[in-house]
């Protein structure tokens, strides 16, 4: 189990606390909700830890393969409902991974993002297509 607490700052922001390392996130309301937008939002943060967690997951698998994935990046695009209620409708995310697309762990390294905790954790009615980029 890990514990996060939060605070309610006021004007919108809170400031969240990770128990084990104490390490500090501020989240701040987007410009189109009310918000001055001066930090990541909390949606920010699930569009956040989609790509990281993916990556993360993909990492395990390649340092237990020997298989280096140093350089590796994503970009996802989180994109909200456009009718109430105000929800994430889409994560589209490109992840660009530094070896050949004929590596012969390609397809386990993509099963190994697609099984991250945050992508299954995602509810179906978000589109969370993901495309992987090889540069190698």
């Amino acid at each position: 189990m890990v514990e996060i607490t939060a605070r309610y700052e006021g004007q919108l922001r809170c400031n969240a606390t990770h128990g084990p390392s104490g390490a500090h996130v501020l989240t701040d309301a987007p410009v189109d909700n009310h918000g001055k937008g001066e930090a990541f939002s909390p949606t920010d943060l699930v569009a956040t830890a989609l790509p990281t967690c993916m990556m993360t997951i993909m990492g395990i698998y390649a340092e237990r393969h020997g298989i280096s994935l140093a350089g590796m990046s994503a970009r996802t695009e989180k994109e909200m409902t456009k009718v109430p209620p105000r929800r994430i409708a889409g994560l589209r995310t490109v992840i660009t991974v530094p070896i050949a697309a004929d590596h012969p762990q390609r397809e386990a390294l993509e099963n190994a993002a697609h099984t991250c905790p945050v992508h299954r954790s995602l509810h179906p009615d978000i589109a969370a297509p993901i495309e992987f980029v090889y540069t190698g």
